[in-house]
């Protein structure tokens, strides 16, 4: 029979587990085999930056966590060496990390989770890791506005330019002013 004391240390660990992925917006299960000290020190940096966690508890205490947060989906999936990352913070960072450190290291494979409570698997995951990062989209429609900008201000140079050439006509007309902004507007979905 196990000692009352070894029982009570591992119930404290799976309450303690439980909380933290309650909290968690993101639950990945990753299978680690192979991996080196120095690589998975790299690894827990990255996941630092990204604000996320990475550790390895051992399965009957992981699904015994998961199972009080009726998050039990991916019990088959919980054998061999598990390791489980976890963000309260945005989940696509961290992600972004597992995901380019399971390319790069082909016995770190990603084994299913849960982002924003929902769960999801390898190849869901996966998709969404693939996907660009909030801070690219925003770079992406920065470029686009800019240029877009950009050739209103050409547009509208011109029509100072042919106004002053004009020396005393009067102000271009509405037809003008339109041709030159659809000549702009052409001219930017040509660009793209």
């Amino acid at each position: 029979m196990a000692n009352k004391s070894i029982i009570a240390a591992k119930e404290a660990k799976v309450k303690s587990l439980s909380e933290e992925l309650s909290k968690a917006n993101l639950i990945l299960l990753v299978d680690y085999r192979g991996i080196t000290v120095e690589d998975d020190t790299k690894l827990r940096k990255n996941l630092r930056e990204a604000k996320g966690t990475g550790k390895v508890v051992k399965n009957n205490i992981l699904k015994r966590a998961l199972d009080i947060n009726k998050q039990n989906d991916f019990d088959k999936e919980i054998t061999g060496p598990t390791a489980v990352i976890l963000s309260e913070d945005d989940y696509l960072a961290p992600l972004k990390v597992v995901y380019k450190y399971s390319k790069d290291h082909e016995n770190y494979q990603i084994k299913g989770g849960y982002i924003d409570g929902k769960a999801m698997s390898k190849e869901e995951i996966i998709e969404l890791a693939k996907l660009p990062s909030r801070e690219e989209l925003l770079s992406k429609l920065a470029g686009s506005l800019l240029q877009t900008i950009a050739k209103a201000a050409i547009a509208l140079d011109q029509v100072r330019i042919k106004k002053e050439s004009e020396e005393g006509a009067e102000a271009p007309k509405a037809e003008e002013t339109a041709k030159v902004a659809e000549t702009a507007t052409s001219t930017e979905e040509a660009a793209k």
